[in-house]
């Protein structure tokens, strides 16, 4: 990336091949926490008896150790939700105002302090408590990370890096499995996020140290400084006070006392603003939506998939079996869609095609998976279906990033990431451990739950008769902030150059 003016020049070993090594690195290691707490080796099972010999097995992992019931366990996976939901929009909001690499630097501060308490919990209440602040972090990095792989990768292969980015949750989610397993067969469940913490560690520190990039749609900071300490001396009826420089401060107390309320109330006045936006544009609706029926079984699949095979086909190892398919389909598959879609040509209407027309197949070939007897016929239906299920991740974040201004993008990502895991994964997996609570039947609640794609596929079918324009480049910074430059030109002059470039 080239440096403009008024901008803080990229340090030289900086590129964007290496921002995407970073992002990627840090979405690996998040959900490789997903898997790991999903995993037999970490979340474990209640003891057993058998009613035949009286032989009881005792119980294992968090599970056991905590004496969880299904419900209660289905809780551990969505507990992440309630600080995502709570920190998602305030950090996409904050990014306006704060260089989105400390953010991001604050968020996964709060990740690796979050995880390592897991691994010190010691009842049902504590290791929840500590999920909920592993979704705290998850937010500043969430809603920042897509914009900035957008705005930094070649224009012809923008789905592809986005299908790379987003690659790493299949890959991240199957490592998860495996590394769960067998940490917590070799050591214990808690050595699982104790090593979580230690692999995420750098990062937070990158974040604080890295020198800030800007975020396309968004002032340099510095322009965004010289605008607020001009605003702290005008008044309400325009009125213009200099302080310090030799002219008349009339009432320099009030305009103190009243800075902090009026920013208070302009930032929330601009998010309103934003989220009204968001909520009128049928193509995002539509888009969020799909991905809300995708994810709730997603998230299933992804938490109660090694007990449900384990149960089904009686395998051996589910852990290392579901992470082999799923890191396999989830990365061919996801760089799939992003190639294909990039070869058809990159535009919202052919994203909800693909959307609808993988969604449709997959879910065909997933159904007919869990009818299968013997094993080996699930497992090739069901790798045929993750595939083309996985090849949706580039496209559905592609709507979400071009059919909104730049400047929306951080908080068209953060409220599509809360609507998909409060309305999708969040409810699905404690559903699911309900359901099965209730029939005792794995294959039947699999087959339950796989039905909910094509309800995705279909709302994602209707998004291909939408209006659809791609507003990815549309330049609107901040117009207030334009309208006071103009305004106030002599006192701006000497930052006049920094502040054309918003």
């Amino acid at each position: 990336m080239a440096s403009e003016p008024g901008q803080t020049p990229n340090p030289s070993w900086f590129t964007p091949k290496r921002l995407l090594l970073i992002f990627c690195v840090i979405n690996t290691i998040n959900y490789v926490d997903r898997g790991a707490i999903a995993s037999n080796g970490v979340n474990g099972a209640l003891p057993t008896c058998t009613d035949d010999s009286g032989v009881c097995t005792a119980g294992s992992g968090i599970q056991g150790d905590f004496n969880l019931n299904n419900f209660q366990d289905g809780v551990l996976s969505s507990a992440f939700m309630v600080g995502l939901l709570i920190a998602s929009p305030i950090f996409a909001s904050l990014a306006k105002s704060h260089s989105p690499f400390r953010l991001i630097g604050v968020g996964l501060s709060v990740w690796t302090f979050a995880v390592a308490g897991c691994g010190i919990s010691f009842d049902f209440w504590s290791i929840t408590i500590c999920r909920m602040l592993v979704g705290v972090g998850e937010a500043s990095f969430i809603s920042l990370a897509a914009p900035f792989i957008d705005d930094n990768a070649p224009v012809a292969q923008k789905t592809a890096w986005l299908a790379t980015f987003y690659m790493c949750i299949p890959a991240g989610t199957a490592l998860g499995y495996v590394y769960g397993g067998v940490v917590g067969s070799q050591f214990h469940w808690r050595a699982a996020f104790w090593g979580e913490a230690i692999l995420m560690l750098p990062f937070p520190i990158l974040g604080f140290v890295m020198k800030p990039l800007q975020l396309k749609g968004f002032a340099p900071l510095e322009s965004k400084k010289t605008i607020s300490s001009i605003e702290t001396n005008v008044s309400e009826h325009g009125e213009v006070f200099l302080i310090d420089d030799g002219v008349l401060a009339q009432d320099q107390a009030f305009i103190r006392g009243t800075r902090s309320t009026s920013k208070l109330r302009n930032q929330f006045t601009r998010f309103s603003k934003d989220m009204q936006e968001l909520l009128y544009d049928q193509v995002y609706i539509i888009n969020v939506l799909g991905y809300i029926s995708y994810n709730f079984v997603i998230g299933a699949y992804s938490y109660w998939g090694p007990k449900a095979g384990y149960s089904i086909y009686h395998m051996s190892n589910p852990d290392l079996l579901f992470g082999g398919i799923t890191i396999v389909c989830g990365i061919l598959g996801t760089l799939g869609g992003g190639l294909i879609l990039d070869r058809m040509t990159s535009t919202i209407s052919n994203a909800f095609k693909l959307l609808s027309g993988a969604t449709l197949l997959g879910a065909i070939f997933c159904l007919v998976a869990f009818l299968f007897k013997n094993l080996s016929g699930f497992i090739v239906f069901f790798s045929i279906g993750e595939l083309l299920i996985f090849a949706t991740q580039a496209p559905v974040n592609y709507v979400s990033l071009r059919c909104v201004k730049p400047s929306l993008r951080p908080l068209s990502m953060a409220i599509s990431t809360v609507s998909i895991h409060i309305f999708g994964d969040v409810p699905s997996a404690p559903l699911v451990g309900v359901l099965q609570d209730r029939i005792n039947d794995w294959r039947k609640s699999a087959l339950c739950l796989t039905s909910v794609f094509f309800l995705a596929a279909g709302i994602w079918f209707i998004g291909i008769f939408l209006r659809t324009v791609d507003l990815s480049t549309e330049d609107d910074e901040d117009q207030s902030a334009t309208s006071l430059r103009g305004k106030m030109k002599p006192l701006l002059e000497g930052n006049s150059d920094a502040s054309s470039q918003a």
